[in-house]
């Protein structure tokens, strides 16, 4: 409860602030931008405060108390609006109805995979997640649990004597659900159901200030963005009934199997909502957090609002340790955007002083997150590369599909719209627009920034959020000009199931998925260890990615999955070849203990399975402190 009130609290001032400095714009406008201001401090300032008093109670409250002073400051400054303002603003009238139509039930759906996704608890003890999180919700939860209590800068509890240079501050705002007593499934499944509200409430308003009130065309751009996969459907489906449906029916029970996502062909613009929103929990932050800041870029530079140009600065300064690659979809898009606005603006001596403005701004807020995180893993790790068509030539092996088909595919039906959006872009002036989103798909088309090449796709789906509006606003023109056709209602429907299936079937198939991440063993190992040993503890464990020491306990280990680490761009052989010399010898190896003042050692399961573990050794020459299930853990007496 103490959480959800000091969540409340920073909604609320967030409320204040953006109604004080702009009470002429619309009430539901005005909601969303509040609420995402208050998720800003709420992520921020616990995390400066920590640099004082760690990451504990007394940091919320510093916190909250420094939050007071621009709510108090702005509602001194700016008095309440006019009666006469509030009676201009115009009323959202049909737009609300069909805003919660929409936002409801997506809503409640993205609840209810928050809560059967992120360690729901089954009546053996045991924790469950679903497909898409499987692989990555263990090393978020490592950064949750370690943040709690801890000192600033954060340490990477999953290779020791590495700082976290990762965008952390979405795990630590579940890190403050989980610090002020809430169960950690729900400090991930509360504020990750709050963020999707916010990501599908700013889709929706930002599409309305592009596209104004037209709730159809606003309501096809939304079905194509969020509901995308492609046409991957073509080929589960193709010659079905030779099979007897055998490929339709792994939809639902298969690993990966569903049409938006089969690397094997080549399907890879996975669907937003299933392999995005849900598993990639700094992602979502980041795109809860961009979506303000595109609609501040949008009113600072067309509207020439001089307080929406310091919003978006501070939104975009905030934004690094965030989601790094949304920054950088930004940024690369407020360039390619600020050089149309060049190109229709009458007084460009202006539009070059805000852009210097908010340069300046974001670059001072920014650059000491860079320099601190995204540079030291990107550039000094070597993951900066060339690479053109992204997956489609993976490695530079050459092309696997055709340029446009690759794109047809994946992107699917809307794909065909967007390239007829850009021919009419200056008719429709929304060259700002074009210019703004062809910068991320270009970068993106060119250039890597991690190991993983699909990482680029977080860049893409950004440029996507643009593509997918302008698809709908032409598909609008193309009814329009159909007008008086008897099959254009039917033209439509079949367009729109075809953008939508493949994206709709991956949704039902995250929905009945459901696999053991923790056994009830291992949640057992894991509230012992966060009950009785120090906080500070160093862990010798074996590379499992289902490790409940670093995972639901937050304790510092030496070598953590190559899934995590070696995509972190990380180098991490001479810990774990360490790990494995002292599991195979314990007492010929007992100076590695030295080595990583290792306190505990962790013997389960997995690294009997997965390494040679002298079980005598260890029980000969350490203590046994904890035997349950399986599951041993011994101390070493060193601290």
């Amino acid at each position: 409860m103490i959480a959800v009130l000091y969540s409340v609290y920073f909604a609320f001032g967030g409320l204040l602030i953006i109604d004080r400095l702009f009470p002429e714009k619309k009430t539901l406008t005005r909601f969303w931008l509040g609420l995402c201001l208050g998720i800003i401090g709420e992520m921020w300032l616990p995390a400066l405060a920590a640099w004082l008093l760690r990451f504990s109670v007394q940091a919320h409250i510093l916190a909250a108390l420094a939050y007071l002073l621009p709510v108090v400051l702005i509602c001194r400054i700016k008095k309440p609006a006019e009666p006469a303002v509030m009676k201009a603003r115009e009323n959202d009238g049909k737009f609300l109805r069909f805003f919660w139509l929409l936002l409801i039930p997506f809503t409640l759906f993205s609840g209810y995979l928050q809560w059967t996704h992120m360690l729901m608890p089954a009546a053996d003890g045991s924790y469950w997640c679903g497909q898409s999180t499987y692989g990555d919700l263990c090393m978020h939860l490592s950064f949750m649990t370690s943040i709690k209590d801890s000192a600033f800068p954060p340490a990477y509890n999953l290779l020791y004597g590495t700082g976290l240079a990762y965008p952390y501050l979405t795990d630590s705002l579940s890190t403050t659900f989980y610090l002020l007593g809430m169960p950690i499934n729900l400090a991930v499944a509360v504020p990750g159901t709050y963020l999707m509200f916010l990501t599908y409430a700013g889709f929706l308003l930002l599409a309305r200030r592009i596209l104004g009130n037209r709730p159809l065309t606003i309501a096809a751009a939304f079905l194509f963005f969020f509901l995308n996969g492609g046409l991957g459907f073509l080929y589960d489906f193709d010659l079905s009934f030779r099979d007897h449906f055998v490929r339709v029916m792994e939809i639902f029970t298969g690993y990966y199997k569903t049409p938006a996502n089969q690397p094997e062909l080549n399907l890879r613009f996975s669907n937003v909502i299933a392999d995005l929103m849900i598993p990639q929990r700094s992602l979502l932050g980041g795109w809860a957090m961009v979506l303000p800041a595109f609609y501040y870029l949008i009113d600072a530079f067309e509207a020439k609002k001089r307080k929406s140009l310091l919003l978006l600065s501070l939104t975009a300064g905030a934004m690094p340790l965030i989601h790094t690659h949304t920054f950088l979809a930004l940024g690369l898009f407020s360039g390619g955007y600020i050089i149309g606005r060049l190109f229709t603006d009458e007084n460009r001596r202006q539009t070059l002083a805000n852009a210097g403005i908010y340069l300046g701004l974001v670059l001072c807020m920014a650059s000491p997150q860079l320099i601190g995180n995204a540079i030291r893993q990107t550039v000094e790790g070597g993951s900066l590369r060339f690479q053109f068509n992204w997956v489609n030539n993976s490695g530079n092996s050459g092309l696997i599909d055709g340029y446009f088909w690759f794109w047809i595919k994946n992107a699917g039906l809307p794909y065909l719209l967007v390239l007829c959006a850009v021919l009419e872009c200056r008719r429709r002036r929304k060259i700002d627009i074009v210019l703004g989103m062809t910068a991320i798909y270009a970068v993106a088309e060119l250039i890597l920034f991690q190991p993983n090449e699909y990482d680029n796709n977080k860049l893409f789906y950004l440029w996507y959020v643009f593509a997918a509006i302008l698809a709908a606003d032409y598909g609008s023109i193309i009814m329009c000009r159909l007008e008086g056709l008897r099959g254009r209602i039917l033209l439509c429907i079949l367009f729109m199931a075809g953008s939508v299936l493949s994206g709709s079937l991956s949704l039902a198939r995250e929905a009945v998925s459901g696999y053991q991440l923790f056994s009830a063993s291992a949640v057992s190992a894991g509230s012992w260890i966060d009950e009785n040993t120090e906080r500070e503890a160093v862990f010798m464990t074996g590379q499992q990615h289902i490790n409940p020491v670093c995972s639901l306990a937050g304790r510092q280990i030496i070598c953590g999955s190559d899934l995590y680490v070696f995509f972190h761009g990380l180098d991490y052989e001479e810990q774990k070849t360490d790990c494995m010399m002292f599991y195979a010898d314990p007492a010929g190896h007992a100076d590695i203990l030295e080595k990583y003042q290792v306190a505990y050692i962790y013997e389960s399961d997995y690294e009997r399975a997965e390494m040679i573990v002298d079980v005598e050794g260890l029980r000969r020459n350490y203590e046994l402190v904890y035997e349950k299930d399986g599951v041993r853990i011994y101390r070493t007496g060193l601290k």
